[in-house]
């Protein structure tokens, strides 16, 4: 139990040259030699042997929390990353960092990210570690992670928690959550009563995991994995397959490796990855939460994100995964055919093939060892699920910094379009309205919520997905123009323009449109159009009084002064690379 405890081994392991695990980063009182001692003293008392003491030590960066309902598997995972440290020949050593579960926090978990980035930052870079393990899954701890990570650039490898399994109700396959919004459009039409919608809640979310579909969590993995920060097929292994287990195993050994061969997130998030994860952006039809994240991480490291490219991009870009929230299958289903690498096979004539990874080897190299594709699930190349990208950015006078369609979720009938707006100028004024039979709404109008953006006391919710009102949903309407300055969830649908910039809040256009305003939009021009004459917007200009709560302390307060718009990533100001 004692292990080696040899002079030599010390000086070796301590030494200025060559400084790793507990030697690294180390607490200044004036003597280094008395600062390694008095840490290491520390360190005994956890019950760590000498070898143990002396070995390179990779951090496991967590974020399981009561709260968070997807990483209840976390400690089972975390146990998996150790053992693959440990075989390699380190000392894995895990810490927690805040968790950010998706439905349990108010006023909604975007507001948090960028603290739980800065957790990420400061915690990897003041503990002594070689490198680190980030695992998430929920929603926004994936990207607060890679911000984090791209920050303090230690090298850094990303574990995913994985997607939930589907689960059955009456014959019918189920995952949450796009399947939620489908059965609670249903009872909001009055299609299906109280019972039935209570036995579907038990049923949608049945296992540990992020949700089944095409969601935020499952895009930001794949993101991960096509950036290069993961081992190849390890975004969408489900949570609960022994698979997802051994690829815990694995990463803990890819992170060991990365202390004698660092390769840092700076080497691998790239203006070129970053464009390649964008490509499987579009082609995987993934949440337009993704393009906020991913111009967030770009951010940390000066790579900007030009929504004018994405449109470009686009255009050239197939759909090529038929994933719900606007195909058929679930994530489960993606594992089975083969996963982020058959995704990425049928792309290779659009990427960068020569961006690094971080199990050392080049993309193409990945791809190069894929061997079987399911393209009922993922389609070739040639034969894609649509021809054109699964997102567009929009502008015009109503989004000068542009908005987000995701039109492979959208109905096209609805893309050429001219409306009269009826606005909702708060969330509370939202769900005060929308449900009477008195609120003067027709099919062909435009929902228009204002005062939901980043610098709102909303904080920029998802709740972009406004529902049709009861009215209408009762008469068989199930799809209208809707639009804000919010986000939606990955797992939504529907014909709804998001991210408007600047928002509401801080005085963008958004914040002038009245009831009764004609608003065009078109998708083939990227326009959004709101026909009010310059004359009479800048008259409201004069008339508009923003009237936001000020906070006046704690986080709150720096979070007012330093976020961002939409368009920049939502990051703080002061958090990006001067």
């Amino acid at each position: 139990m004692t292990g080696k405890n040899t002079k030599a081994s010390r000086t070796k392991a301590n030494s200025p040259d060559t400084p790793h695990g507990f030697a690294r980063g180390l607490t200044n009182y004036g003597d280094r030699d008395f600062s390694v001692y008095l840490r290491r003293t520390f360190a005994s008392s956890m019950g760590y042997s000498r070898d143990m003491l002396d070995r390179p030590i990779v951090g496991i960066a967590h974020s399981a929390s009561g709260f968070n309902n997807c990483h209840r598997h976390f400690p089972e995972l975390i146990e998996a990353v150790k053992r693959g440290v440990l075989a390699a020949g380190g000392l894995p050593v895990e810490f927690p960092t805040i968790s950010l579960g998706e439905t349990f926090l108010a006023p909604t978990s975007l507001k948090f990210r960028n603290l739980m980035s800065m957790d990420v930052e400061e915690m990897t870079r003041a503990q002594p570690m070689d490198a680190v393990v980030l695992l998430g899954g929920c929603d926004k701890t994936v990207p607060a992670q890679l911000m984090g990570a791209a920050s303090a650039n230690i090298p850094a490898v990303q574990l995913v928690a994985g997607p939930m399994s589907t689960s059955r109700h009456r014959g019918e396959r189920l995952g949450a959550c796009t399947d939620c919004r489908r059965f609670w459009a249903k009872f909001r039409a009055a299609e299906i009563d109280a019972q039935e919608i209570d036995a579907v809640e038990r049923r949608l979310a049945s296992t540990a995991g992020t949700c089944a579909v095409m969601g935020t969590a499952s895009t930001m993995a794949i993101l991960a994995e096509t950036l290069g920060m993961m081992p190849a097929n390890s975004a969408a292994c489900p949570a609960v397959d022994a698979d997802r287990l051994r690829m815990a195993e694995e990463t803990g050994r890819v992170a060991f490796d990365l202390v004698a061969n660092p390769v840092r997130p700076s080497d691998i998030i790239t203006a070129q990855s970053v464009e390649n994860a964008l490509r499987v952006l579009l082609a995987i039809g993934g949440s337009t939460n993704a393009v906020i994240h991913l111009t967030a991480i770009a951010g940390r490291l000066g790579i900007r994100v030009d929504l004018q490219h994405l449109n470009a991009l686009s255009e050239t870009t197939p759909v090529l995964v038929d994933l719900k929230p606007t195909g058929r299958f679930y994530m489960e289903d993606l594992y089975a055919a083969g996963g982020v690498p058959a995704i990425l096979r049928e792309l290779k004539p659009l990427l960068h093939l020569e961006c690094r990874t971080v199990t050392g080897e080049t993309l193409g190299e990945r791809l190069d060892a894929v061997s079987w594709i399911d393209h009922e699930i993922v389609h070739r190349f040639s034969e894609p699920v649509r021809e054109t990208g699964g997102l567009v950015a929009l502008f015009g006078n109503l989004a000068p910094r542009g908005a987000i369609l995701k039109r492979s979720a959208a109905d096209p009938a609805l893309f050429e379009k001219e409306g009269r707006a009826v606005v909702f100028t708060s969330l509370e004024d939202l769900a005060n309205r929308i449900d009477s039979d008195t609120l003067d709404v027709t099919p062909d109008d435009f929902l228009v919520l204002q005062n939901a953006g980043p610098a709102s006391e909303a904080a920029m919710p998802e709740a972009g997905y406004l529902p049709i009102p009861a009215k209408l949903a009762r008469a068989g309407v199930k799809d209208m123009v809707r639009l804000s300055d919010a986000r939606m969830s990955g797992t939504a649908y529907g014909t709804i323009v998001l991210h408007i910039a600047p928002d509401a809040a801080s005085g963008g256009p958004l914040a002038l449109v009245r009831n009764g305003d004609r608003i065009r939009l078109s998708v083939a021009k990227r326009l959004l159009e709101l026909m009010v004459t310059e004359a009479e917007l800048t008259r409201r200009r004069t008339e508009n009084s923003l009237r936001i709560n000020q906070p006046t302390r704690g986080y709150a307060k720096l979070y007012a002064r330093e976020i961002l718009q939409a368009d920049e990533g939502c990051d703080f100001r002061f958090l990006k690379p001067e």
